[in-house]
């Protein structure tokens, strides 16, 4: 793309932002940043693209998963080692269940920054500027807290290096073989799912006996033994976004060298914005969430400016509308996108549109809000004849109590027994089990619906 500049966005209009106090400071991080190495490279985003390609017609299904917003004091090896040991068992129920590969991807190693409602809080009288996540500024009401910080953004970094690190380590070095499909069980699933998991974990461990007892799996198999394992945020902060992004020698494109897969929100995808300024000059998979503001119209302008060439794989669509909602939105979009004839992957966000605050004053999502969602998405999909290409869930290895409902019925009032996150409430690993044998259910029926008109 040569009439893009990795710069260019900052003559745009620019929302969801913070403004830094002081400039020479900001410069001097992004001096530094600028001179670190990409988290990811090229070619890693250009296999997503392939496979996200896949997913848009059918032969794959994405699965993308983990924190709302990652924290600086919660970080440990073991929260990282639980989100990613869920992501696999969820992972591999699709796969058995519905027999379709999955594209793995988690909300990790650079969810740190986060929109919100209005830029600044009042208790008591007192104003002080949102929280916008760690990457910005911090949680306690203070005026110093909630100043943003741009050094902040060099922890980040530090800490989605390491994350990624152990992610690659747990990918390739054996902890993702197939083989250990047991060992993956957490230790405090002991509900109804994760017996139906350990269930279908004996199965796999049967079928993978026979194929060695009858010569057909060879020890050097790494298809059995390893697992692509792919990033993805939200690239809300642009200084950030920048500094990182590099031109790939290979290839001449720019890549945002923060992750794999970068979106953009739904509060921060204006046509004209800075936000699309940036994502649409580099070479990463693109995320667009589309709530229930977005026009036809709006989404048509932004599939032109985000994907000029309509590759498949370059644009995924996030729907994040609400249980009950899906059908007054959903349909025209699909149809949009239809009209336009554009290469897009649907995924199904079944989190942001289902936030409440409970009677106790925390901010929960009813599990049974999100599971709803998730079915009228398939609905909506296999009315239209279309693809339901992924889900997209925050969610966590962590034991929490933030959603209400599932398998263990959690109430408003247990929400106070583990409520750890920061920002928005995810799903703990039970409540994610139970929504990945769901998921894998609705993507049965709609293959096998499928199969049934294509042999009539």
């Amino acid at each position: 793309m040569t009439d893009w500049q990795k710069s260019a966005w900052r003559d745009k209009p620019r929302v969801q932002m913070p403004d830094y106090t002081d400039a020479e400071a900001l410069g001097t991080v992004e001096a530094q940043l600028s001179k670190y190495p990409p988290l990811v490279f090229a070619g890693e985003a250009r296999t997503l693209r392939n496979e996200l390609a896949a997913a848009s017609r059918g032969d794959a299904f994405v699965l993308q998963g983990g924190d709302c917003a990652e924290a600086f004091d919660q970080f440990t090896a073991d929260g990282i080692r639980d989100t990613f040991k869920v992501m696999l068992q969820m992972a591999m129920i699709l796969t058995y269940g519905a027999k379709v590969p999955v594209v793995k991807i988690g909300r990790m190693a650079g969810q740190f920054a986060k929109p919100r409602s209005a830029p600044t809080e009042v208790r008591d009288g007192v104003e002080l500027p949102s929280f916008r996540g760690d990457i910005i500024n911090e949680l306690d009401f203070t005026p110093e807290a909630r100043t943003p910080d741009p050094k902040k953004m060099l922890q980040a970094y530090t800490q989605a290096a390491a994350t990624l690190n152990l992610l690659r380590a747990f990918s390739t070095g054996g902890y993702a073989d197939v083989h250990k499909v047991h060992s993956w069980t957490l230790g405090f699933t002991d509900s109804q799912e994760a017996s139906k998991y350990r269930e279908m974990a004996s199965r796999i461990s049967d079928t993978l006996d026979f194929m060695k007892a009858a010569g057909l799996e060879s020890e050097t198999n790494h298809n059995l033994k390893t697992v692509d394992f792919y990033t993805s945020h939200e690239a809300l902060l642009l200084e950030y976004e920048e500094a990182l992004c590099r031109l790939d020698s290979t290839s001449g494109k720019w890549l945002a060298g923060s992750g794999h897969m970068i979106w953009i929100g739904d509060r921060t995808r204006q046509p004209d914005g800075a936000h699309v300024e940036f994502a649409r000059g580099v070479q990463n998979p693109i995320g667009l969430k589309c709530g229930p503001s977005l026009t036809p119209d709006d989404l048509k302008v932004l599939m032109e400016r985000l994907n000029p060439a309509n590759e498949a794989g370059r644009l995924t669509l996030i729907a994040r509308f609400g249980a009950g909602k899906v059908e007054d939105h959903l349909p025209r979009l699909i149809e949009t996108v239809r009209d336009a004839g554009a290469n897009v992957t649907w995924v199904c966000d079944p989190m942001h549109g289902n936030t409440i605050k409970s009677a106790t004053g925390y901010k929960t999502r009813p599990f049974e809000s999100v599971l709803r969602e998730v079915r009228e998405f398939f609905a909506v999909h296999r009315a239209a004849g279309s693809v339901p290409g992924g889900v997209h869930f925050e969610m966590t290895g962590q034991d929490v109590t933030e959603c209400t409902g599932g398998v263990y019925a959690l109430s408003d009032e247990n929400l106070s027994d583990r409520y750890h996150t920061a920002c928005d409430p995810r799903l703990n690993a039970s409540q994610s089990l139970e929504l990945a044998f769901l998921v894998a259910e609705e993507l049965t029926a709609h293959r096998e619906a499928n199969a049934a008109v294509a042999t009539a």
